[in-house]
This record gives structure tokens, C-alpha cells and sequence, in this order.
């Protein structure tokens, strides 16, 4: 049995060197869906392309799509052993609100044991971790355990719009026998758990027109069609008054629990007065007959992100305004699809105009699939091992009601499944002000990930 002591010394040893490294990526404002930020997107891609290539000897490639690059590195010196694809991303969310962080958002700064910046936890520290398992590899060995490819993309707070192309025309070099995802999350920082599934995304955006200007409201009011008051009608319409959505047909496709998955989730340590105290709730609603971990986990939902029109600065302007907009998300489960979930919608919204407004619905360009994993998977399983030698105890079983598109891409497209091995964790304020990383959830993530190749490569139990 080959020893990993040495290479965990080798972390441990480097903490404030990986600590030092997360806080110079973390300094990069790659926000991709801000075109301003396009050369620190690229400036991202060449920093990770920069750490694989002094990592060892990795070959290395940033090659562009036609969005953001995607930074591509292996080592395939393993003959015996499994091929592992890594999986992250480099790209990082808009800050705002800006005046709501307690410190830049991008001048990393180390409180109370967590270091606060945009991105630090989705996705730069987890998707740090293994490069920096590859460097203690190579400097303790060698050699790693088992071949790995790394591909880092810098488009998933955008849908990853062009990684499906990519996937389809890079199936060669992307072959190999599992991913393993930096991205994802655990599901809370006070018991490790390992995700065997999460939810699809559809979306649209919706416009209702009335008259062809804004209109005196003393004049016209009572006359013609507010759109503002129309849009609320046709929104309200899209769900029934116990919670359940009213989109004819939107549930046909959806697989329901078996009686030993729901008892799997409802023997979960979840307090639901606990967690509406943390999201300053004062109830739970939704769908009637299901739990809200079931909610959350399993089920289809239809939410409305926006809604807007009309006079919206200080004081009145007494209009009838002339047009009003929405934004729709839905998050799918098995077997939904979300092209089927988009014309369900926009049928029904169609279908339901108010009178005196005309609609038009926009699809969003990129919807994505609910993934799964079969539990019997055997990375899955040395995932498991490899947390609960980290922790000491055995990890939690969960789903995410979140979308990671690239999951159900390489299982559709090539056939891979995805296990997802991330260290951030739910209640880091990902896509919120002060979003944070645990600097220790840095660290126990080296050891973990460590453990987990080596056991892949037929070190021994992890």
C-alpha cells in the first residue's frame, strides 16, 4: 500500500501558500456576464492555466470558444489506473448591491476564520483544491495516482452557453471514466455530505404591451388596460391557490420519490423552524403533500424573478404605463425537459392574456437538465470514504435544488456521470454581498481530495 503521508504533510505544510494563492485569484474580477470585465475573465483563465502548468507535468491548454476559454490540463501517466475529468470554473457573479459588502468584493480580506470575496466560494476555492492536490502529488511522488484532465470554464454564471459544443467536439480528448466536480456545494457546514442530484433550469421572459405610449392617468385611467395590473393577473394565474403549479401538463414528466428515498430525506437533521430563522421566514409554503427538503430537493418549481414597468423614481408620475415585463425560472427534476417546460409555460401565459394587452414570450437561450447519480457508483462510494476519514464521520446523503449545467451535459453527451466533491458550502453567500470561504473547509478539502485519488488509483481505503 503506497503511503500518503507524505503528500498530506506536503499540504499541510503549504496552507498559507494555497491560503495566499486563493486570495490573488479571488483579486480577479472575472464576472462574465459584465462585457467590462471580458480581459479579467481572460486574465483568469491565463492565472489557472499558469498554477497547472507550475503544478507539474501537466500539459496545458487555454482554448477559446466563443465565449470565455476553457483552461484544459492531463497527465496520463497512469496506464493501470482510472481517468478522472476535474471539473470548475473560473468565472465569477455580479457584486451588486455593492453598498451591502463590508469590504471590497474584490480585495479578499480574512475575517474570523473566512476569507470574504466575490467568487472565493463559487467557485475559486474548491476549484483551487485540486490543482494544488496535483502539485503535492508530483512533488512527493512524482507521479499522481491516477490520469486526471482538468477542464476550468469560465462561462457557468452564464449558463456555460458554449460548453455543450465544446463537450461534443472535445469528446476524445475529455474521454475518461467519471468527473469529478470542484463545483456544487455541500449542504451545510456542520455534517460533510456527498450530492447525487440537482435540479434542471428553464426560463422566459415576458412582455404585455397595452396602449402604444404612457398615458395620463386622470385622462385615461379606467379606459384601457394597465399592463402593470395585467401582468399580476397573469402571473397569479400561473399557480393554484394551495402552491401547486397551473401550467397544464407541467408535472406529466416528473418521477416521484419511492417510499425509501423519502425516508431517506425526512431522516435528515433538517429543523424547518431553524432554517426559516436563517432566511428570515416566517413560513414554509409550496407545494401541499411534500416536505420542504422534498420541495427544495425533488420537486418542479415555477418562480417569478422580476417584475416591472411603469414610474419607478422618487415621488408620483401618474401614467398608465404603456408596457410592463416578468422574469420566469423553473427548476426541473427527472424527467423533465426544459425546451417541453418552456412551451408548457409560454402556452398558458398565451393562453391567459388579459384583455387589451398583447403578449411576447423569449425563451431563455439555455436551459439546462436535472442530473442524477446511481448510488452505487464506485467514485461515489470513495467519495464517501474519503470524507468520513477527513471528518470522522460518515457524510450525509443530499440532492441540491441549484443547477450545475455541465453534470447532466457529460452524461448525456458522453455517457460520463458526475460526482460532485466541492468544500464550499450552502450558507456561504454565493451570488449575495460578503459571499465567503471557510479557510479551514480550504484545507480539510486538500486532505479529502488526496485521499480520494489514492484510493481511486488503488492506493488503499481512503
Amino acid at each position: 500500500m503506497t503511503d500518503l503521508a507524505p503528500v498530506l504533510a506536503r499540504l499541510a505544510e503549504g496552507h498559507d501558500r494555497a491560503l495566499a494563492e486563493l486570495v490573488e485569484l479571488a483579486a480577479i474580477p472575472s464576472v462574465s456576464t459584465d462585457p467590462a470585465h471580458l480581459a479579467d475573465v481572460h486574465a483568469a483563465a491565463a492565472w489557472v492555466a499558469a498554477k497547472l502548468e507550475a503544478a507539474g507535468p501537466l500539459t496545458v491548454r487555454i482554448m477559446p470558444t466563443p465565449g470565455s476559454s476553457i483552461v484544459y490540463a492531463e497527465w496520463l501517466g497512469a496506464p493501470r489506473a482510472p481517468t478522472v475529468l476535474v471539473y470548475g470554473h473560473y468565472d465569477v457573479q455580479p457584486v451588486d448591491p455593492i453598498e451591502l459588502w463590508q469590504s471590497p468584493p474584490f480585495e479578499p480580506t480574512v475575517r474570523n476564520g473566512r476569507l470574504y470575496a466575490r467568487g472565493v466560494s463559487d467557485d475559486k476555492g474548491p476549484m483551487l483544491i485540486p490543482i494544488k492536490v496535483a502539485e503535492a502529488f508530483f512533488a512527493a511522488r512524482g507521479r499522481l495516482p491516477i490520469n486526471v484532465k482538468f477542464m476550468i470554464e469560465g462561462e457557468e454564471e452564464v449558463g456555460s452557453a458554449h460548453l455543450e459544443a465544446f463537450v461534443a467536439e472535445h469528446q476524445e480528448l475529455l474521454r475518461a471514466d467519471v468527473v469529478i466536480s470542484a463545483d456544487g456545494a455541500m449542504w451545510r457546514i456542520d455534517e460533510p455530505s456527498v450530492t447525487v442530484a440537482n435540479r434542471g433550469l428553464a426560463g422566459l421572459e415576458v412582455t404585455l404591451q397595452g396602449p402604444a405610449k404612457d398615458l395620463h392617468s386622470g385622462r385615461h385611467g379606467g379606459s384601457v388596460a394597465n399592463p402593470l395590473h395585467a401582468m399580476a393577473r397573469l402571473i397569479a394565474s400561473l399557480h393554484q391557490p394551495d402552491g401547486r403549479v397551473a401550467v397544464a401538463g407541467f408535472y406529466d414528466r416528473v418521477r416521484e420519490l419511492s417510499p425509501a428515498e423519502r425516508a431517506e430525506i425526512a431522516a435528515l437533521p433538517f429543523d424547518e423552524a431553524t432554517y426559516l430563522a436563517q432566511v428570515g421566514a416566517s413560513a414554509a409554503v409550496g407545494e401541499p403533500g411534500y416536505t420542504t427538503l422534498e420541495r427544495q430537493w425533488t420537486r418542479p418549481t415555477l418562480e417569478l424573478n422580476g417584475m416591472w414597468g411603469g414610474y419607478q423614481g422618487p415621488g408620483q408620475k401618474t401614467i398608465v404605463p404603456s408596457v410592463a415585463h416578468a422574469k420566469i425560472t423553473c427548476r426541473l427534476v427527472p424527467d423533465q425537459d426544459p425546451a417541453e417546460i418552456v412551451a408548457l409555460v409560454a402556452r398558458h401565459l398565451e393562453s391567459h392574456v388579459p384583455p387589451g394587452t398583447r403578449i411576447t414570450v423569449t425563451p431563455e437561450a439555455h436551459g439546462a437538465r436535472p442530473f442524477h447519480v446511481a448510488r452505487g457508483n464506485r467514485v461515489l462510494q470513495a467519495a464517501e470514504a474519503a470524507l468520513r476519514e477527513t471528518y470522522g464521520v460518515a457524510p450525509l446523503v443530499v440532492r441540491m435544488g441549484g443547477t450545475v449545467p455541465v453534470a447532466e451535459i457529460f452524461q448525456r453527451v458522453m455517457g460520463l456521470d458526475t460526482v460532485y466533491f466541492s468544500f464550499s458550502t450552502g450558507d456561504e453567500d454565493f451570488h449575495a454581498p460578503n459571499e465567503f470561504f471557510r479557510v479551514h473547509r480550504l484545507h480539510e478539502g486538500l486532505a479529502a481530495w488526496a485521499r480520494l485519488w489514492e484510493s481511486l488509483g488503488g492506493g488503499g481505503a481512503p
